[in-house]
Parts: structure tokens; sequence; C-alpha cells
């Protein structure tokens, strides 16, 4: 895959596809101490627009345009973190969202197996590397592997979401898919303000 790096955000006049598969690295798992890293963006052909943030530099106008944009549909695997990552950073709120984790758990019910690799691998029959997940993506120059990490991970989900829609459709979940990616963006805010592991809709 070809990736285009970019700092603090992405260029002026840059045109992408209806649907945009979005991720990002960060320094860790808590949105509140581990800060953005980077986002990477494909259209679904080949291309992968990476943006690399300086500590601090998150003005990003184009890239929270983008993310905001209602008529682009933004593209995730576990989109509640990164929708909370963009939310504690960019101050942007993402929506529409569709996420394919979501969406293998509602139609993968054979299997506890939900992560990017199993679904790659199972679905699509390729192999990813998961070796530069937990490298430091806060370092000034990235390596080309850890770039190519980063473009693996948005490489395949135009295609993963085209197998798990026809397995939505399959078992009558489509509406239900739905309902639960629009409700991503509240579970991010909840997440941020305090109720990560709590249920609110438990007894």
């Amino acid at each position: 895959m070809k990736i285009n790096l970019y700092r603090n955000d992405l260029p002026d006049g840059l045109k992408l596809a209806p649907i945009v598969a979005i991720d990002t690295e960060t320094l860790g798992l808590n949105p509140h101490r581990d800060r953005l890293c980077l986002a990477q963006l494909s259209s679904g052909d080949g291309v992968c627009h990476a943006v690399q943030f300086a500590p601090g530099a998150y003005d990003a106008p184009n890239l929270k345009r983008l993310l905001a944009d209602p008529a682009t549909l933004k593209l995730f695997h576990y989109a509640r973190f990164d929708v909370a990552v963009f939310r504690q950073y960019l101050g942007v709120l993402t929506t529409p969202i569709y996420c394919t984790k979501i969406a293998s758990k509602l139609v993968r019910t054979y299997t506890d197996r939900h992560g990017l690799k199993d679904l790659v691998k199972e679905l699509l029959n390729v192999d990813l590397s998961k070796e530069q997940q937990s490298s430091d993506w806060g370092a000034e120059v990235l390596s080309e592997r850890q770039l190519a990490y980063a473009a693996n991970d948005v490489a395949y989900l135009h295609r993963l979401k085209d197998a798990l829609d026809g397995m939505l459709a399959r078992e009558g979940r489509s509406e239900l898919a739905a309902a639960c990616f629009g409700f991503l963006p509240a579970r991010a805010l909840l997440d941020l303000a305090g109720w990560p592991d709590l249920d609110i809709f438990a007894h």
C-alpha cells in the first residue's frame, strides 16, 4: 500500500471517497493520558494518508471537517476507542460511523475472536502482522515498519465491511447494527466522562 505522510493535518483539497477507513495510533489505551500520535485514512484504493501529530499540535481543521462530515461514512475497527481519542484531542465528535468489530460480534457468534487480525484471516484469507502494535508511536520519526503496520490497519476495512454487510443481511441484523453504530459517539462520550466499564443499562 502506498503511504502519504503528513504533519499535523490532512492537506488542503485532498479528495477521499464517501466511505473512509480510519484508525489511530496512540501512546497507550487511556485517552486521558496517552496522546494521539497518528491517524491513518484510506478510501480503499490502495493509498494510506497518514497524519502524524506533534505533541499539542491538534488544530487539524481539514481532518476535523472530514470526521464531522455527515456525507462521509467513517469506517473503523473498534470505533469506540478511536472516536473517544478524536474527541479528546481534536475536540470533534465523529459521525456517521461503521464499526467492523461490532458487526463481527453481531454475526460471528460462533467465536469470541473479533480482533482485526482474526477477521482479516477468516473473511479475507490474509495474515496481518501485529508486530509493531506496541512500538513507540510518539517517536519524531516513524520507521517504515511502523508506517506499513499503520497502513495495514486501514487497508482491508472496506472489504471487511462488504463481507460483514452480507452476513448482517443474511442474519437479519442490519438494522440492529446500524442502531449500534449510531450509539457509538455517545458510548465514546460516556467513556471520556467516567463510565468506561459500568453498564448504565444494567439493573
